[in-house]
């Protein structure tokens, strides 16, 4: 019996050694990403993973057509005289991931120091008629150029819809549609990160820097908006990292929940006194909670001509956390009727008091320096002082998440800490 089974097993790995040797050898087909060039005019449908995408001309999402692009896709803005814009009359998906972000972006020749503010390409401005705008795992960058009458945003009455005009990185104004800006990187713009005239909205985990030459607030929120704005690094914004404001009379009032962001050198750079960390003002219904500035023009500032919402209890303001190097940035951050107290926020009356700690940053950096250099790093040491002076009661609009794209997006819970960092 075991003789039999001995054979009948020999048998077999020898059937089975020659199917082995009778197979073909299969080698797999490796399709490169895709590369276009001169790519211009209507788009939609997809653009592929780790795919080059050379836009030569205006680009234009007709109203119902969707875009999505891929993870590690590089869209690549190439012409200097045309400095195209992208239109969105429909919508946009832009989906990368940590690892493979999607960029769009210039020519790598054209990153010059003459450049530093961009003004190579338009930026992503949206229509009325766009219900819904991603940005997830994104780099933008080198946008904001100026309008002409040629412009495709002011011939279709979009954004300021005149010559002359710079064009922020993304604008959304549709008061019933959906936008989420998440784990992105904005950076050298010619002036604003972020400009919304209405939506339900999260802009989370960001970092914006090298931003606005005359003017410019990184982001820029108007009317018809709801946003949770959280865990944000802003640094160095030509005028406020936040601007809020309910003007434009649209039929939502602009209510911002603004939480644990680190906004670092804001304000210096602009000459008048507009604003220099946090703007509000006609109306907006603001909350502002966890957040952390250093070296700062100003604290949180009103327009005392046209305030914030004042009705009680609607507005909200504690748990702010303030350092300044100088001892002209702390006096520029006491509260007075411009500038707001909060409750539990933290405010020290001397040049250096409680310095937060970040793990790299030179505290003595010039408040005029508006290079940002990645190795910074803002995260907190052990045994901070902003570490356990955050709160974490509030109500954020959109706990349970707003769906785009079929997708489930929720804000982020708020932290014990102030800023947009832990500890390591």
């Amino acid at each position: 019996m075991k003789k039999a089974i001995f054979s009948a097993l020999v048998l077999v790995s020898v059937i089975v050694g020659c199917k082995k040797m009778d197979d073909p050898v299969v080698t797999p087909v490796v399709v490169p990403p895709v590369v276009q060039e001169n790519v211009g005019g209507d788009v939609s449908g997809v653009w592929t993973k780790g795919g080059t995408y050379k836009i030569t001309n205006h680009l234009q999402i007709s109203e119902g057509k969707s875009l999505t692009i891929q993870e590690g896709a590089t869209v690549i803005f190439s012409d200097s005289t045309v400095k195209p814009e992208f239109i969105v009359k429909g919508n946009l998906y832009v989906l990368g991931t940590d690892q493979n972000p999607v960029k769009f972006t210039v020519p790598d020749a054209w990153k010059v120091a003459r450049n530093e503010f961009g003004n190579l390409w338009g930026g992503i401005i949206a229509s009325p008629k766009s219900e819904e705008l991603v940005l997830k795992n994104v780099i933008m960058e080198y946008g904001g150029a100026v309008t002409t009458e040629s412009s495709p945003s002011v011939k279709a009455g979009l954004y300021k819809a005149v010559a002359g005009s710079h064009v922020p990185a993304v604008n959304f104004t549709n008061v019933n549609g959906k936008v989420v800006i998440i784990n992105s990187r904005l950076n050298n713009q010619n002036e604003d990160g972020i400009y919304l005239e209405g939506g339900k909205v999260i802009i989370a985990n960001n970092v914006i820097y090298t931003q606005g030459v005359s003017g410019g607030d990184a982001i820029n929120i108007k009317s018809g908006v709801q946003a949770d704005v959280a865990y944000n690094l802003v640094y160095s914004p030509n005028t406020n990292a936040l601007k809020l404001s309910n003007a434009g009379d649209r039929p939502v009032q602009a209510y911002v929940i603004a939480y644990n962001n680190t906004i670092v050198n804001a304000g210096w750079r602009r000459p008048s006194i507009k604003g220099g960390s946090i703007w509000v003002e006609a109306g907006v219904r603001a909350e502002l909670y966890n957040n952390l500035f250093a070296n700062d023009r100003f604290g949180i500032k009103r327009d005392t001509k046209l305030t914030e919402d004042q009705v009680q209890g609607r507005s909200k303001f504690a748990n702010n956390y303030y350092y300044g190097y100088t001892q002209q940035g702390v006096d520029q951050f006491q509260p007075t009727a411009e500038i707001i107290a909060g409750t539990n926020d933290v405010i020290g009356k001397k040049a250096g008091d409680n310095d937060p700690k970040f793990v790299n940053f030179p505290l003595d950096n010039p408040s005029l320096n508006q290079t940002f250099n990645t190795a910074w790093s803002f995260k907190l040491q052990a045994g901070s002082p902003a570490l356990g002076k955050g709160n974490t009661t509030f109500t954020r609009l959109f706990a349970d998440g707003i769906t785009v794209g079929g997708v489930l997006y929720q804000s982020p819970a708020p932290a014990t800490y102030v800023g947009a960092y832990g500890t390591n």
